[in-house]
């Protein structure tokens, strides 16, 4: 593209404005109406920046849509954006919070993968004390909150356009003075003045970096998604001439300029690729669009588009989306949609009965490309009265996802009965679509319901990791080691902490009880048959531990002492030579254990992170 790239001059410089009163554009934005869009007639040919690059701002805009990620999660998506685009340098960065005690380890951690990309950079409100925090941590570069609408500076900071301007020039030069690249991210710039003071600044920034000899960045950030990408469409809502006026006003190069869009009117993706197309070096972005309010730009969208604007198939693995999307819906238990784009169950399924007929003749007709060559999603296969048992079997191992030693043939009875279903409603009622996976579904739950984990399945699931976690944690105690007064005000206290516990207990390695705890003063009668000394040795909970020298967690079943539903956790206890001297259990209500479900996983995430 570089036989393209227009060398953009700045030689005029921009006084900033100051008005007396915000400039709020009411004309555009009534506030008790939808936003107007208005256009002046100024057309601009695309004109795109010698490099195009996508950044990442999952583990920053991304983490203010939803609980906040453990440190490990955060480190497998590292590990994604590097395998989709960082090995190529089309994800150069991806920004990081660094306040807390988990944020910084998240820094650490994917700073010991020792990729080139993406870089870790850093995230900081406008204040020196957040930059000390950059320059301690060693980060080379860092974005920058700067918002430069009047509903920031006058109705948010309560600033003039002259007091902001000095406090955010003096932040980047002080973070040039510490060698650190400021990035500045010009919060709310589609409803900003972009000639009275976004320019003013931006032509600033430009003279720091010409006396420092080091880059100022410019974030262009679309924060209420105003932005539009209209030709023709005035500022301050149009992307194209907000690009264009920064390189060939202001004389910021675009490589050092990024878009960071939100998708409250629909436009995330357009807005960001019409960025790119006039000038932008890079669009920012988030997995699957993860962000504030209504999300960023879907960095997977950008990766299909990068492809198609450049040819460059070699840029990003699209391979790897599929394998992203079952991480985000297994591990961070979020439903991606069935017809999300590229990654959801049904992007390339088809419903309509004359384009299923076309997929049979040949795929290419109703399929956008090679989906299994290119994402590792092949086209479903679509269940009509032409299938065929074999086809059915397919459908099952295929869409629910069997391992290999849990796939049926066509030879099981159940294919059969489920093919039979399907002919009956064909031959008795004339139909002539096909069967929709919901239909599918119900059937295979209907003949072969083992293949389906129920509700209560997923209790005793959740149940059982919730307490293995907490155990663990309790068995790393050294005073169970003491076996008397030590353990068993451990216990107590323990019980007392989960109050869901309904009988704690240790034993020795020969399986006599040595102490033991009970929640309920109700119950202490009832426990009284299990006094100090009893033989628990015969015991599933105490032989497992001892075999194993791990956890063993039992099934659901109703307590002899209680009535109530219980799940019982053991631990193999070891001493300083890892020699099992011991095993503790625990009885746990399940009921009330999932009842703290929530705030159980928030502890277990935490104290993984504290690892």
């Amino acid at each position: 593209m570089s036989n393209i790239i227009h060398q953009s001059g700045g030689s005029r410089t921009l006084a900033m404005q100051e008005p007396e009163k915000p400039q709020l554009y009411r004309e555009l934005f009534p506030y008790t109406s939808i936003c107007r869009t208005s256009f002046d007639e100024v057309l601009l040919a695309p004109r795109p920046a010698e490099q195009m690059r996508i950044t990442d701002t999952t583990f920053r805009d991304g983490q203010q849509a939803r609980p906040p990620y453990t440190v490990k999660q955060v480190a497998k998506m590292f590990d994604f954006l590097h395998r989709l685009g960082g090995k190529t340098g089309l994800i150069t960065a991806s920004e990081f919070f660094l306040y807390s005690a988990k944020d910084r380890k998240c820094i650490d951690v994917c700073r010991a993968r020792g990729y080139r990309f993406p870089r870790v950079t850093a995230w900081i409100r406008a204040t020196k004390d957040d930059l000390k925090l950059a320059r301690d941590m060693e980060f080379d570069e860092t974005g920058m909150l700067t918002s430069v609408s009047d509903y920031h500076i006058f109705l948010k900071l309560g600033k003039t356009r002259q007091q902001a301007m000095d406090m955010y020039v003096g932040m980047a030069e002080q973070a040039l003075e510490w060698g650190i690249i400021p990035r500045c991210h010009f919060e709310d710039i589609t409803r900003a003045d972009i000639y009275g003071f976004c320019l003013p600044l931006a032509q600033r920034l430009m003279e720091l970096s010409s006396q420092s000899g080091m880059p100022v960045k410019i974030r262009l950030c679309d924060t209420m998604g105003y932005g539009v990408p209209y030709p023709g469409a005035a500022l301050p809502r149009s992307v194209q001439r907000i690009v264009r006026a920064f390189t060939d006003e202001a004389g910021v190069p675009g490589q050092w300029l990024e878009w960071h869009g939100h998708n409250d009117f629909h436009k995330v993706l357009v807005n960001g690729v019409t960025a790119w197309l006039h000038g932008c070096g890079a669009v920012n972005s988030t997995l699957f669009g993860f962000g504030e309010r209504t999300g960023n730009t879907p960095l997977e969208a950008l990766l299909i588009e990068y492809i198609s604007l450049t040819g460059d198939d070699a840029a990003a693995d699209t391979t790897i989306l599929d394998e992203v999307a079952q991480f985000f819906e297994k591990e961070l238990h979020y439903r991606i949609p069935h017809n999300y784009p590229f990654v959801g169950r049904d992007f390339n399924a088809t419903s309509a009965g004359v384009h299923a007929d076309g997929l049979a003749k040949n795929e290419e007709i109703y399929n956008i490309f090679d989906t299994n060559h290119l994402l590792g999603r092949p086209v479903p296969i679509i269940i009509t009265d032409k299938t065929g048992r074999a086809g059915v079997a397919y459908w099952i191992n295929t869409n629910l996802k069997l391992e290999k030693d849990q796939q049926v043939s066509k030879k099981h009875p159940a294919v059969g009965s489920i093919y039979d279903a399907i002919m009956a409603v064909y031959e008795e009622t004339g139909r002539t679509t096909h069967f929709s996976h919901e239909e599918m579904e119900a059937l295979v739950q209907k003949f072969m319901p083992e293949l389906f984990a129920s509700e209560f399945d997923h209790m005793k699931q959740l149940a059982g990791e919730l307490a293995a976690n907490i155990i663990v944690r309790l068995v790393r105690n050294k005073d169970l080691l003491d076996f008397g007064k030590k353990a068993c005000g451990r216990l107590d206290e323990f019980v007392r902490e989960y109050p869901f516990i309904q009988y704690c207990y240790l034993t020795d390695a020969q399986g006599r009880l040595k102490c033991s705890a009970i929640t309920d003063p109700v119950y202490k009668e009832t426990y009284e048959a299990l006094p100090i000394g009893y033989d628990f040795s015969g015991r599933q909970w105490f032989k497992m531990p001892m075999q194993s020298g791990d956890l063993h967690i039992m099934d659901v079943y109703q307590s002899h002492f209680t009535g109530k539903l219980i799940i019982t956790v053991s631990c193999a206890v070891t001493d300083e030579k890892d020699k099992i001297v011991g095993v503790i259990g625990v009885d746990i209500q399940l009921e009330e254990l999932l009842k703290r479900a929530r705030s159980l996983q928030h502890e277990v995430d935490e104290h993984e992170d504290g690892d």
